[in-house]
């Protein structure tokens, strides 16, 4: 059966969903996106998602076309028609198409945002063999924008940086500004050192992560000691654990940086149990 997607207010076959060639997303990577996770068919930190979207699009003066309630149902509506247990919805809004290439900006008046929606299926997300493994990362310069904080579609360096790391046997990249790591491709970035979790502040340097925040709640409730601060790839590679957090790969242990096996080269323990812990909370609160 054909996958439905959502197009401009239409559920759609996947071969049947069109946008235009005039469309900035496409042309000028005008646009912001979210993934947000399901779980035994329920939505994992929707209002989360939510609240970034209209950020996202408030920053690049998009007007955000749907209401709360709106979006919750594409969601909901895409869930039960494609029959996800375990997976992903996808959601990218742009600035639309005018009819032409221009760098201004059309009137909003007369052209609307393109809304798409998809799902993702992965039955194997709770249970990763990689979580259970690892993940190896290697160290890149980070030269994006200085807007990183927007979840936009500029999404080509951190996908060269992810196949930097394939070309060198590793899993990802984190990216490096000035020495310090500000976070990974796709994820933010953790290190571990004598019970302390040490992550990167919030700034324009880095996504204000959905899942970064509930993880960091989380180990606060669970009376572990945060820090949020900038921290060398010298420090990564003497930490005692790392760890990446996403909405796809939830808490996901960082087992080699740059070559440097961290502690014994498995998973370690307070990672673990971060990864236990986020997913007993989101199932509860799911909706």
């Amino acid at each position: 059966m054909s996958r439905i997607v959502y197009v401009n207010g239409d559920y759609l076959p996947e071969d049947e969903a069109k946008v235009s060639i005039f469309d900035r997303g496409f042309l000028m990577a005008d646009g912001v996106y979210e993934v947000t996770t399901i779980i035994d068919g329920k939505l994992i930190d929707f209002d989360g998602h939510f609240q970034r979207l209209e950020r996202s699009l408030g920053e690049l003066d998009i007007e955000n076309p749907l209401p709360r309630e709106d979006w919750l149902e594409v969601h909901r509506q895409l869930v039960a028609q494609n029959d996800v247990e375990q997976g992903m919805i996808y959601l990218q809004v742009t600035r639309g198409a005018p009819g032409d290439r221009d760098f201004v900006f059309p009137d909003p008046e007369t052209t609307t945002p393109t809304v798409v929606l998809f799902s993702q299926s992965n039955p194997a997300l709770v249970d990763s063999p990689k979580a259970q493994q690892g993940i190896k990362v290697v160290t890149i310069d980070d030269i994006r924008w200085g807007r990183r904080d927007i979840k936009t579609v500029q999404l080509l360096y951190p996908s060269m940086g992810k196949m930097m790391a394939i070309k060198q046997g590793a899993d990802d990249a984190w990216m490096v500004q000035d020495g310090a790591v500000t976070e990974g491709t796709s994820n933010n970035a953790y290190i571990i050192k004598d019970g302390r979790i040490i992550t990167r502040a919030l700034s324009n340097d880095i996504l204000h992560g959905i899942t970064r925040a509930a993880v960091l709640r989380f180990a606060r409730e669970a009376q572990m000691p945060v820090e949020e601060r900038s921290f060398t790839v010298e420090e990564a590679k003497a930490a005692d654990e790392a760890f990446v957090t996403s909405a796809s790969a939830f808490v996901m242990p960082v087992v080699e940086i740059d070559g440097t096996t961290l502690g014994n080269g498995a998973p370690g323990p307070l990672a673990l149990r971060l990864r236990e812990i986020y997913i007993e909370e989101s199932r509860k609160s799911a909706i």
